[in-house]
């Protein structure tokens, strides 16, 4: 490789991203391939403030509070494309646990179109490949349940939310031209899915 290959992971909660990355890594290393594994969230030195609105957001919605942490995300993202993605190995694949299209599922009024362009006018980086990791909501929300953490989320807090923001983000992924991943079955299965387009795309 003689550039980085930059992909993102998105998905709606309890999809199983993380233990995705985890296994997608190992297969990639051990055909000797440069990668590093980045979290958009462990990234952002903005976090706090915007986690802040966000709580916010849960306790009084509003099309105007959304739209500024929607703001937030990109001056984020932009920050992170120029400072940590610039910095890495140049022969190197980049796995990101999250990034814009994660807005598709947890942003509920402001339009993923006026999303996409926020973090196009604010330069934030483009995935050479998106991978949109989902399951049906009923197993994510199961496996969510079973965590120690539990969902882990601030927007969501019920079943037909989770369904929700699950289908929008699955018709964000249809419209775009994502990768889709359906990760119910073996994480093997779903791993060798991910990793033979990745090597498509290289």
């Amino acid at each position: 490789m003689s550039r980085q290959l930059f992909i993102s992971l998105d998905g709606p909660k309890g999809a199983g991203k993380t233990t995705l990355l985890e296994a997608i890594t190992q297969v990639l290393r051990t055909d000797n391939k440069k990668v590093v594994r980045l979290s958009e969230k462990k990234s952002d030195p903005f976090r706090a403030e915007s986690m802040a609105l966000v709580n916010r957001l849960a306790r009084h919605p509003s099309v105007d509070l959304e739209r500024e942490i929607c703001q937030r995300f990109a001056i984020s993202r932009a920050w992170i494309s120029q400072n940590v993605l610039a910095q890495q190995p140049r022969d190197s694949i980049i796995l990101m646990d999250r990034w814009y299209p994660s807005d598709a599922a947890f942003r509920r009024m402001v339009p993923f179109a006026e999303i996409l362009q926020l973090n196009i006018e604010h330069n934030v980086r483009t995935p050479d490949l998106h991978v949109g990791v989902v399951t049906s909501p009923e197993i994510s929300w199961e496996r969510a349940a079973a965590r120690s953490r539990g969902l882990g989320s601030t927007v969501i807090h019920r079943l037909e939310e989770h369904v929700a923001c699950t289908r929008a983000f699955e018709q964000e992924v249809a419209s775009h031209g994502w990768f889709l991943c359906r990760n119910e079955g073996s994480i093997e299965e779903a791993t060798m899915q991910v990793v033979a387009e990745i090597n498509r795309v290289l």
